[in-house]
Order: C-alpha cells, then sequence, then structure tokens
C-alpha cells in the first residue's frame, strides 16, 4: 500500500503569522494620520513610531493604493485617504456606540432604579443619542436629539475635562458663549477651567440644577483607543436643595463609571491615565 503525502493546504485569502506585525505597524501609521489635524512626512511616521525609513515608505505605498492614505507630493506628505473616510462613515451607520450602550445603560437603570444616558459633543453642546428610564420615569428635558449647553450638563463637563485646554478656549472663546439657564454653573472660561480640574481629578462630573431646577445628574466619560472622551454616561434625578450644597454622590458615581469603563472597554478604547 502506498502512502502519499498529502499537499499543502494553500488559501489565498488566508495570510501568515508573518503577516500580522505588518498588519500592526499598518494600523499604527493609520492610528498616527489620524491623528493629527494635517498631513505628515514619512519622516515624521518612522520617528514617531520607530520604524525603519524603507519599512514607512513600504506601509505608506500600500496604505495610498488602498486607497486609505493619500499622498501629497508638493508638500512630500502623507494625510488619510477617500478608503478611509468610507469606512468611518460606514461605522456611523452601523451605529455601534448607541448599539453596545443602550444594554449596559439598561442594566445601569435597572441598578441605580434612575434615568440614565449616552452622550457625545456637538461643538460647545452636549447631544444625547440613548435614553433609557426607570420603572417610574419623570419627565426631565434630557431626551434623545436633545441640545444642552455643555459647560452646564455633566456629560458634556465630563468629556471637556479630558479635552486639551486649547481646544475647551476654542469651543467658548467669549462669554457669549455661557449660557444661562437656571442662574448655577460657570459663566466664563475661568470658571469653567477651575470646575473642570476639579472634575477631572475627581473622576466624575456633577450638575446640580445647572440645566433644570430639582434635577441633578452624575456622568463619567467614555474614551477611544487614543485615550480622547468621545462619549459620556449620565444618570439624571430629581433633586432639590435651595442652594449649592456641594454634594457629589460618589455611590452613584461608582455605578456610573463601571457603566463608562465597560463601553470604553467594547469600543477597544483606553481610559485616560489617572491623574
Amino acid at each position: 500500500m502506498d502512502f502519499v503525502t498529502p499537499a499543502k493546504c494553500e488559501n489565498p485569502q488566508v495570510g501568515s503569522s508573518s503577516d500580522v506585525p505588518a498588519l500592526r505597524r499598518g494600523l499604527a501609521v493609520l492610528r498616527l494620520l489620524a491623528s493629527r489635524p494635517g498631513p505628515v512626512s514619512a519622516a515624521s511616521v518612522a520617528r514617531e513610531l520607530n520604524l525603519p525609513r524603507s519599512t514607512t515608505y513600504h506601509l505608506l505605498s500600500e496604505l495610498t493604493d488602498a486607497g486609505f492614505a493619500t499622498h501629497f507630493p508638493e508638500e512630500k506628505r502623507y494625510g488619510l485617504g477617500v478608503a478611509a473616510f468610507e469606512l468611518g462613515s460606514a461605522y456611523l451607520r452601523h451605529d455601534p456606540l448607541e448599539r453596545l450602550a443602550r444594554p449596559l445603560l439598561r442594566k445601569l437603570v435597572d441598578r441605580a432604579e434612575k434615568t440614565a444616558h449616552l452622550g457625545v459633543l456637538h461643538g460647545a453642546e452636549s447631544l444625547y443619542l440613548v435614553r433609557e428610564q426607570p420603572r417610574q420615569p419623570q419627565t426631565i428635558v434630557s431626551d434623545v436629539g436633545v441640545r444642552l449647553p455643555a459647560h452646564l450638563t455633566a456629560s458634556g463637563r465630563a468629556m471637556l475635562a479630558h479635552l486639551p485646554p486649547a481646544q475647551v478656549r476654542a469651543l467658548f472663546p467669549t462669554v457669549d458663549g455661557f449660557v444661562d439657564r437656571t442662574g448655577r454653573g460657570p459663566h466664563n472660561l475661568p470658571a469653567l477651567r477651575r470646575l473642570l480640574q476639579a472634575e477631572r481629578r475627581q473622576g466624575w462630573a456633577v450638575e446640580d440644577g445647572f440645566v433644570t431646577a430639582g434635577f441633578a445628574s452624575v456622568a463619567a466619560p467614555v474614551f477611544d483607543h487614543g485615550e480622547r472622551p468621545i462619549a459620556a454616561i449620565t444618570l439624571t434625578f430629581r433633586h432639590v436643595c435651595d442652594t449649592l450644597c456641594g454634594q457629589t454622590w460618589p455611590d452613584l458615581a461608582g455605578e456610573v463609571r463601571r457603566s463608562a469603563d465597560e463601553l470604553t472597554t467594547r469600543i477597544g478604547g483606553h481610559p485616560a491615565a489617572a491623574e
């Protein structure tokens, strides 16, 4: 009986393990291009990622051929390509952030028995994408699709606290941007900066009657892979006091932070380093 050595099974669609480092390097180049406000040189890419120049040029050439990078020959620089934009647009169409957040908000509401929101920054405003309510909901203004001044909302400041100071200044260039709803909350940039600094150290943001008299909120940020705040999870509840009583609700904040941290993990993000 003759034994025949089976031929090696080859599948051109499956890459070898040696392709993985190249893939990781290509993704690192894409992340670097995405993190910069404008095109960058190949030399800068090589230096920041600690790559050989030949490898850098090869990766940039492959990314350019695939449409994920664009070469600007006159500037001798590279930026993101149309394919990267299409990929980002497809991501937004699939609503992954809302889909991943909704079950977490539902569990948070069941534990805390208070209204929970997922919000994002839209310029100098907080935009609410998802709302989950307890069995006995209360009427509040922060519904899905509603925009509120970010400097007044806990969700807005939870994100603003982790932005560079220059970006915060650009969002609030004059005192006209500091909308007042109830007489509470920061009324100028120095006051906002002091509040953001304190809330960043604290790890969560609080608003007590800043948006609607008789209601308070506690919020924690959600971060992307670059440790940038892309959303915030908030609990809103009834709270009445004649003056600012200084409560920060650490127990509720702990629940909110656990949900925000889990959403950060689900989207492949990394929390900002603690101060």
